[in-house]
Parts: C-alpha cells; structure tokens; sequence
C-alpha cells in the first residue's frame, strides 16, 4: 500500500463525495470532507480519519479557512479533490441569469478558488495533486443542460491551464469526467425502462458507472506516483461519448 496520505474532498457528504471518502479513508487516508453542514457522509457509514469542515463552495472565505484548518490539524495537505457541483435542467431561452450564475459560482469558481488556496499548502510540501471531478458532458451539445455543459467545460480548461502552470512546482492537476453514475439523487429516474433501453442503447458497456467504480479509479490516480500524468481528462462513460 501506498503512503497515507491527506486528502480534501469537496461535497463529500452525498453520492459521489461519500463514496471517494469511503473508498479513500478504508485505505488508511487521511480524509478532510468539505462540506457546506461541516459533515462527514451522511448516506453511508464511513470509518476511518475524518476532519469535518464547514465549506461552501460558493463562499470565498469558507473555502480558504477550510483548507487552513485542514492543514493546521493535519500537518499538510497532499490531494485535493474538487467534487462538490450543482446541475439545474432548464429550457436555455428561459434559463434566469441568476441560475445560470449560481451553477458557474459552484461548479468552476468554487473550484478555482480552492485550487488558488490549497496551492501555498502543496507547494510546502514539495508539490501535490488536485483531481477535479467533470463530466462527458463538457465535450457534448445536450439540451436543457447550457449551464452545466458550460461549468464543466470550464473545468476542463482550468485543469489544463494550472497543469502547465504549476508542473514547475510538482503539482499535477487531473480532470475525472464520468458518464451517467447512479447515485441517490437519480436512481429512480435511471431506473425507468425508458433510461435503461437508452442506456443499453448508447452505452457501447450496456450500462451506467457506479459511484464505487469512480471512487476506484481515483483513489488509484491519488495514490499512484504517476509524475507524468497532468492536464488530461479522463472519461469514464462505458465509450459512450465516442460511440457513432
């Protein structure tokens, strides 16, 4: 096993957030779940070296504080994962600016400014990684969905252009895009016959990913000493992106 290591997650108190702290904390890591009710995951039983911290993603301060407070009671911070994220459906023509706002402040400024924050911390400590969580969606045209194409496109761009800039300071920063992951949030949609046949249909593996799948492959990108690997996006959609 590798070295314990310290991890932020943001959002870690439901679906995707819970299950990276799960999968990360049960091999021995050090976890500081970020979250806005201060709360480690409230939708599983989790054991293991939880910091709870108060961060809403929209707040400035509270992302800065946060990451302040986690390495004064942690002694540094090695990975942090920018996982928290909102997704408002909504016809474009009548998409109000303020929502439109709302899921850019916390799908990509949120995680700017905690990339901004975490950095004096990982440059401390000799260089670190920072796993944003995206979507296929920032390379797709899909309807009622501009604001969230838009902030996960964006997230894919803010990866690249910190990768090259911090690769002198041996921080890499990678972009996790997964497909459709059933979470509590949507399963009885994803349940539906009409989802699955679709599924079936477009998804050349036959079926969605599931959070423990997500969890897995990055809890292998944050414990791997993998120097080479920064900027890219990894999509994990079952080929679903590519299939014509």
């Amino acid at each position: 096993m590798t070295d314990s290591k310290v991890i932020a997650i943001t959002g870690a108190s439901r679906g995707i957030g819970s299950g990276l702290v799960a999968e990360l904390a049960g091999r021995g890591h050090t976890i500081g779940c970020l979250s806005r009710k201060g709360q480690g995951p409230e939708d599983r039983e989790v054991s293991g070296n939880l910091i709870n911290l108060v961060c809403d993603m929209e707040d400035e301060a509270q992302i800065a504080a946060a990451m302040a407070a986690l390495a004064e009671q942690a002694g540094r911070i090695d990975v942090l994962i920018n996982n928290a994220g909102m997704h408002v459906e909504c016809v474009s023509s009548e998409l109000p600016k303020a929502e439109f706002e709302q899921t850019l402040a916390t799908n990509i400024t949120g995680p700017f400014v905690a990339c901004r924050e975490v950095y004096p911390h990982m440059t401390a400590n000799g260089g670190g990684l920072i796993i944003n969580i995206g979507s296929f969606y920032d390379r797709l045209g899909i309807q009622r969905n501009l604001a969230y194409c838009c902030s996960k496109a964006a997230l894919g761009a803010l990866t690249r252009s910190l990768a090259v800039e911090w690769a002198r300071d041996k921080i890499r920063v990678l972009d996790v895009a997964p497909g459709f992951v059933a979470t509590d949030l949507n399963a009885e949609y994803m349940a539906h016959e009409s989802f699955q046949a679709f599924i079936r249909r477009r998804i050349p593996t036959g079926e969605a990913a599931s959070i423990g799948e997500v969890a897995r492959l990055v809890a292998i990108l944050a414990t791997e000493d993998l120097p080479s690997l920064t900027g890219e996006t990894i999509v994990m959609d079952g080929a679903q992106n590519i299939n014509q």
